[in-house]
């Protein structure tokens, strides 16, 4: 049987060109639900977010919106759509994504297996960190820190200690429990993200912890099908752990962090009911607010995808308006 650290066997599991889960056909909706996929309002509340930072860099005569983990290039689709006139005559839109370009997407998206450098605008990282691959170590009963080892089908057992610069990062960001998720790849592939930008405002959202609430035995699991699985780094599945991101927070840079309930409802997202006289007036009308508003409730659910973490960091520029006077911002310190 072969044995290989997490990290090796996830980069095979989901990437991998013979059968790595993301080159998939049916892509990564076949399989769970994302913000994205909930509901068109996501896109335009990003569309919203993307105007603020426009107005925030004085409106250049190209902005670029980067979508890192672009999937099939449904976020870059729908923030397309979303643009008004003016926005999108000097919008550059690029999808990074390893999996081929799909059939139907828009010419003027720029299809990239890479981070575009240079550009200035808006970078926005929906659910990709959780899925670049990291290590797993555990604590032994002399209390030294061990790689997991992971077999192809998903059996583990201890390997040989961690090298100093996953022991220090432990050390910092995960100092209790017996699992830990080693979040330094994480960290990054983050900072290089953040770097490719000369103006602009980077936000990644994920299934987040931070470095007060770290999950004593960890986070990693598997997605098939719509439904949770044992993770088993064959292929077969969507590997994914939750990111520490405040770890993840490039030093320097203007940091905040917030939940997706607080930024999507500063963005124009609300989960209220219209009122009940609109279904006398404009049934129809009524039947569409009320679809809306149980879209905008699930993006907003504090025990769902409302709980995530949004992680915002302006690089050489003002945070835009629209998040600045967020009640739920907190300024992360390193």
């Amino acid at each position: 049987m072969d044995w290989m650290c997490w990290r090796p066997a996830m980069e095979r599991a989901l990437y991998g060109m013979d059968g790595g889960f993301y080159r998939r056909p049916e892509g990564p909706a076949g399989h769970f639900r994302t913000s994205v996929h909930a509901s068109p309002r996501y896109a335009v509340a990003v569309a919203r977010l993307l105007a603020g930072v426009d107005e925030a860099l004085g409106h250049p005569s190209e902005l670029a919106f980067v979508d890192v983990g672009a999937g099939r290039g449904e976020l870059t689709a729908g923030v397309l759509a979303a643009a008004g006139p003016d926005l999108a005559s000097r919008l550059r839109p690029y999808a990074v994504e390893l999996a081929a370009r799909p059939a139907g997407l828009s010419e003027a998206v720029v299809w990239t297996d890479r981070v575009p450098q240079g550009v200035q605008g808006l970078l926005f990282a929906n659910e990709w960190l959780d899925n670049v691959p990291l290590d797993i170590a555990e604590r032994g009963e002399d209390g030294v820190l061990r790689y997991v080892e992971v077999s192809a089908t998903g059996e583990e057992r201890p390997g040989p200690p961690v090298a100093p610069q996953d022991a220090d990062w432990a050390a910092r960001w995960w100092p209790e429990g017996d699992r830990v998720e080693l979040g330094g790849p994480r960290d990054r592939a983050w900072a290089t993200a953040v770097g490719a930008l000369e103006r602009g405002l980077a936000v990644a959202v994920d299934y987040a912890h931070t470095r007060a609430a770290r999950p004593p035995f960890g986070t990693l699991t598997g997605f098939r099908g719509g439904r949770e699985v044992q993770p088993v780094p064959d292929g077969g599945c969507d590997l994914t752990a939750h990111v520490a991101l405040d770890s993840a927070a490039v030093p320097a840079v203007h940091s905040l962090w917030t939940t997706q309930r607080e930024a999507l409802r500063a963005l124009g997202v609300h989960g209220a009911r219209p009122p009940l006289a609109l279904a006398s007036s404009d049934p129809a009308g009524y039947l569409r607010a009320l679809s809306g508003a149980g879209e905008a409730a699930e993006l907003t659910d504090p025990a769902g995808l409302g709980g995530f973490g949004w992680l915002a960091q302006a690089v050489r520029m003002p945070v835009p308006q629209s998040l600045a006077g967020l009640p739920g911002w907190q300024t992360l310190t390193p």
